[in-house]
């Protein structure tokens, strides 16, 4: 039985490309699917890779999320958030929050929004002319807008919001001092819109619940939480993986010219997409809170765990000729990409919706997508996510 008192650590994150599997994954999943690493900030965690086990970490409840961010752990990278905010989905269950913002989060109410609003950004690049530039022009706007709208803020507001993602989705082994400043902004921004009697969407309706008796505990700052977290955390999490699934189809002509002649593959495609979509470069971090044996290990309490969902979803006990894309697996669906347990992403239907109508509208008006650089020009990771740089030339 291996135990934390063994050395040999490997470096983690691996490497930089985001349009290929690390080269270390498949020794990995074969020989040591559990294996210590040193993060970034120095510290030692456990990298869990195979699917099964990856599952179970995030299915159990000692591994604890909200621990992540307690002082003194071991950490996978400095935070640049708040240390409070990083068991947001529980912080606004425990606040009484979670109705309204599963409402916000419907898919039927933004389906005929984001159908629109594709389509005009799809025909806009069109009338410029190739080469587009499909990330500024369309998977940031299409993201950004589809959660101004649900948050109920302007649209011309995206851009300011936009900006601090960069920073606050950095990996650092120390802490970033803009991430404050920028997160202090964008709190304030929030506060204002709740004031504001033009506020539509969620942050209305979280305005119509300040100073109501049921919610007299709630402070301003947690109602602009909820809108700064939202609108970070949905926006860079869909518009990476829309990306890369631009990537995958870029990259895979056979792939593309399918859906593009078999629309009707598409809304069982996005599983299969986003199973071998590489935006999520880091693991999903836990702490332990006890000894817990996991496959071959013993994890003890307070150690690090770190959920490595891009090799879980390439494991090949779990999917037959996992690198192949499969429009039609049959178990596409049973991918981790957005988590599982506790922590399972409420916006799932959601961001399933957001990708569908994306690719629709873009293989219908664009069916001969394909690239004007080469990928090594494009692909790499910048952060947790696998980022494509700003621009993202494409022509058709």
């Amino acid at each position: 039985m291996t135990t934390a008192t063994d050395t040999g650590l490997l470096d983690f994150p691996f490497s930089p490309r985001g349009d290929r599997l690390p080269d270390e994954v498949p020794s990995l999943l074969r020989d040591r699917p559990v294996t210590r690493v040193r993060t970034i900030a120095g510290d030692v965690a456990w990298l869990v890779s195979s699917h099964a086990l990856c599952k179970q970490v995030l299915e159990d409840d000692r591994f604890s999320l909200k621990e992540t961010s307690a002082p003194g752990v071991p950490r996978q990278y400095a935070l640049t958030i708040p240390p409070e905010v990083v068991n947001n989905m529980g912080n606004i269950t425990g606040a009484g929050l979670r109705r309204a913002v599963m409402r916000a989060i419907n898919p039927k109410a933004h389906a005929d929004w984001m159908e629109r609003y594709a389509g005009q950004l799809a025909d806009r690049m069109l009338a410029e002319g190739a080469p587009a530039d499909l990330r500024r022009d369309f998977t940031v706007p299409y993201s950004t807008g589809l959660h101004c709208r649900l948050l109920g803020i302007p649209m011309e507001d995206a851009d300011r919001l936009y900006r601090s993602l960069h920073v606050a989705f950095m990996n650092s082994p120390r802490p970033i001092p803009a991430a404050a400043l920028n997160w202090d902004r964008d709190i304030a921004y929030m506060k204002g819109r709740l004031d504001d009697p033009d506020t539509t969407g969620l942050m209305g309706e979280l305005a119509g619940l300040r100073g109501t008796p049921e919610y007299a505990h709630v402070s301003d700052e947690m109602f602009a939480t909820v809108g700064v977290t939202m609108f970070g955390a949905g926006v860079i999490s869909v518009m990476g993986a829309l990306t890369m699934m631009c990537v995958t189809l870029l990259l895979d002509h056979e792939v593309r010219d399918r859906l593009a002649a078999e629309p009707g593959l598409i809304p069982t495609a996005v599983d299969e997409l986003l199973r071998v979509n590489l935006s999520i470069a880091d693991g999903l971090p836990r702490i332990a809170l006890d000894d817990i044996r996991l496959g071959d290990v013993t994890v003890r309490r307070g150690e690090l765990v770190l959920v490595l969902v891009e090799a879980a979803n390439h494991d090949p006990d779990q999917y037959d000729d996992p690198r192949a894309i499969r429009l039609e697996r049959p178990n596409a669906g049973t991918h981790l990409s957005f988590g599982g347990g506790g922590h399972y992403c409420p916006a799932t239907a959601l961001g399933k919706k957001h990708a569908e109508v994306a690719l629709r509208v873009l293989l219908d008006r664009m069916p001969r997508l394909d690239l004007a650089v080469p990928v090594e020009q494009l692909v790499w990771r910048t952060g947790f996510m696998k980022r494509v740089p700003e621009r993202l030339p494409v022509r058709w």
